[in-house]
């Protein structure tokens, strides 16, 4: 079960002392995304600033029940003369928006409202589902691990009789799995563009499990820390840890939302027969939303818990400067007496004199001792010596 996934958590291990790993902190920091919007005051549909962007990739993989085909575009106007066979489903990969001429003939070619464009090119934008005549765009947010990082890219989805398009910012993507079905066949061959669609826009949603996983391990992790030896580091990387799963919860709450809005709206292109595996996407979602969710309140607990232990060891050092204070202040006060320069004192001249105040000391120190380790006032101490 999905559920189980995001639930499963490392095997518990002694972490005392120990900093959170290399391999834990890609759960704590998200990549920064880029932003692309026209100039303010631009007609609607216009295209935000290119420069930067890498030259446009374009893959179709064209199929059917027995056949298979996947291959690199090389011009854009390949893809006028294979729209034209319906025999075939298509999935034309667009990767990097570096080339606004292509992008924009492919908008001509497949029919896509230059809003639809606008949308997917200027990012980025929430996630939403907006349908145009018998086109559907579906704008996603797309996590995965890289390295030591929670790399967010928006990715797009345009839906056409026969035919579906994506449009990625950056090489990689979490579409391998869906790729592997297809040259293998099976269901996904023989239920068309619709299929497709659901089968892309679920991959992206089940991206997320191992983000979510990652980001609990590294809570784990972080608790042991808290508990052993808190630091300011530890209170930085909590933060971290807050700031990552708010993020991702607004992402999957508005893409859980744009889910439901497409489920429930009439004019909807998809077949009951696709809608049931769009319910088990958006309950996947569900499950993701409720993950992040317990997740932001352990965070909160470990911040709590990370300021109970720091007062708690703040009071453990206090404590044993008063034991100290407590034991030092009858010898202060008996070095003290004998320390003044008056003439006629007691036991001034007496022989024996240095050596019996240097016995009393000691037995007041030890007796106040043997004391407060009865009382039990040492135990915290020692233990943690």
């Amino acid at each position: 079960m999905a559920e189980d996934r995001v639930r499963r958590r490392r095997r518990s291990r002694k972490h005392a002392g120990r900093d959170v790993g290399a391999e834990d902190l890609r759960a704590l920091h998200l990549t920064t995304q880029r932003k692309r919007a026209p100039a303010l005051g631009s007609a609607p549909g216009t295209l935000g600033e290119l420069t930067g962007a890498g030259p446009s990739r374009i893959q179709v993989i064209a199929f059917c029940g027995d056949t298979c085909e996947d291959r690199a575009v090389t011009d854009v106007e390949e893809i006028a003369a294979l729209v034209k066979d319906t025999s075939r489903v298509y999935w034309f990969d667009v990767e990097s928006f570096g080339d606004g001429k292509a992008l924009g003939r492919i908008g001509e070619i497949l029919g896509i409202h230059p809003l639809a464009m606008a949308d997917v090119v200027n990012v980025p934008q929430r996630p939403k589902a907006d349908l145009y005549g018998d086109r559907l765009l579906l704008i996603t947010q797309m996590a995965r691990l890289v390295e030591d990082a929670i790399d967010i890219e928006q990715v797009s989805l345009v839906y056409g009789p026969g035919w579906v398009v994506t449009f990625q910012e950056r090489p990689g993507d979490v579409f391998e799995p869906v790729r592997e079905r297809l040259r293998a066949g099976g269901r996904i061959r023989q239920l068309g563009a619709e299929y497709l669609t659901y089968a892309l826009l679920d991959a992206v949603i089940d991206g997320y499990f191992p983000v979510v996983e990652s980001i609990g391990s590294a809570i784990e992790l972080l608790e042991d820390q808290v508990l052993a030896q808190p630091s300011r580091e530890t209170l930085v990387r909590i933060h971290e840890v807050r700031r990552t799963l708010v993020t991702l919860h607004r992402i999957l709450w508005r893409q859980r939302d744009a889910i439901g809005g497409l489920l429930r709206d009439t004019e909807c292109p998809f077949e009951e027969s696709t809608k049931v595996y769009l319910r088990d996407a958006h309950d996947h979602a569900f499950q993701i939303v409720d993950a992040i969710d317990a997740d932001r309140d352990l965070a909160a607990g470990l911040m709590e818990l990370y300021l109970s232990s720091a007062s708690h060891r703040m009071n453990e050092v206090m404590k044993t400067l008063t034991l100290v204070a407590t034991i030092f202040i009858p010898l202060t006060f008996v070095v003290g007496v004998y320390g003044m320069n008056f003439q006629y004192m007691p036991e001034l001249h007496w022989r024996y004199g240095y050596p019996v105040v240097w016995a009393v000391m000691i037995a007041l120190g030890g007796g106040l001792y043997a004391w407060f380790r009865r009382r039990g006032y040492l135990e915290n101490q020692l233990d943690d010596d």
